[in-house]
């Protein structure tokens, strides 16, 4: 790991345990609903304040955006922090959540750490420096096309304008595709992707938090991770496909009947 990696995963380890000391005992936890369907609990922001805490100490000026507190000013780098990614899971002893810290340097992703304190999987990468799960290189599956894939995705609960548009892709995805799965945590389906644990994974309407981590680590994976129409306006949408070069256009070919002008790339 570069100084900065280090520096990020150190951070999300010492949030995880925090998550972890009160995943048992969620009967004690305080829950607010931020909109429908969507809720932060006072663990969220006790991770994010460790976090932050952290990379402050390290890197006084550098710019901030955390989920939980917003954003925060500084100089060209730019910290975006997920601190419980999966927190409905988390709310209901489901053990599927993560943790998700990239870095960013004047809008080109230069780090990235996710962490899954579950399985005490760290997942890392830095720009052209390849990416890790724990120490091990990891990379995107050879898969060559749909016939046997196994797809990751996660179903719109925050925004349902294009529901229709979505399950119409599933459908079509599904035909030839070994399965579909829909684990919970957006980071962590990035992060197995780029360790080959699925082949593909596509999603609406993400937050840069959900999916900033985990885009370097797929791209640094040998993988592609791009908006729905295979350009590059996925950070400013929040929708995306990603997999391996192979995987990445069979599933933009599969899903091209479902676009239409209301719903952005």
């Amino acid at each position: 790991m570069n100084p900065m990696t280090t520096i990020a995963a150190r951070a999300a380890r010492d949030a995880g345990k925090l998550l972890l000391n009160y995943f048992n005992h969620m009967d004690k936890v305080k829950v607010q609903e931020k909109q429908a369907n969507d809720f932060v609990t006072e663990v969220d922001r006790a991770s994010e304040q460790i976090i932050i805490n952290a990379i402050k100490k390290a890197y006084p000026d550098h710019a901030i955006l955390a989920e939980e507190s917003g954003s925060h000013a500084g100089n060209d780098y730019l910290w975006i922090i997920d601190p419980l990614d999966g927190t409905t899971n988390y709310l209901h002893g489901f053990p599927q959540f993560s943790i998700s810290i990239a870095l960013q340097y004047r809008g080109e992703l230069e780090a990235a750490v996710v962490y899954d304190p579950l399985r005490d999987e760290t997942f890392s990468a830095h720009k052209g420096g390849g990416a890790y799960l724990n120490k091990h290189r990891i990379r995107v599956t050879p898969q060559k096309d749909l016939h046997g894939a196994l797809l990751g995705t996660g179903i719109p609960y925050r925004d349902q304008r294009h529901v229709d548009a979505y399950f119409g892709m599933m459908k079509a995805l599904i035909k030839d595709a070994a399965g579909v799965r829909r684990p919970g945590s957006a980071a962590l389906d990035f992060a197995w992707l780029a360790a080959g644990r699925i082949d593909g994974f596509w999603e609406l309407g993400l937050a840069q938090w959900d999916f900033a981590a985990g885009t370097l680590l797929v791209r640094e994976a040998g993988g592609v991770v791009t908006d729905l129409r295979g350009g590059d306006r996925h950070f400013e949408t929040g929708n995306m496909v990603a997999g391996n070069v192979k995987i990445h256009q069979e599933m933009l070919k599969t899903i091209k009947p479902f676009l239409s002008e209301d719903l952005p790339a």
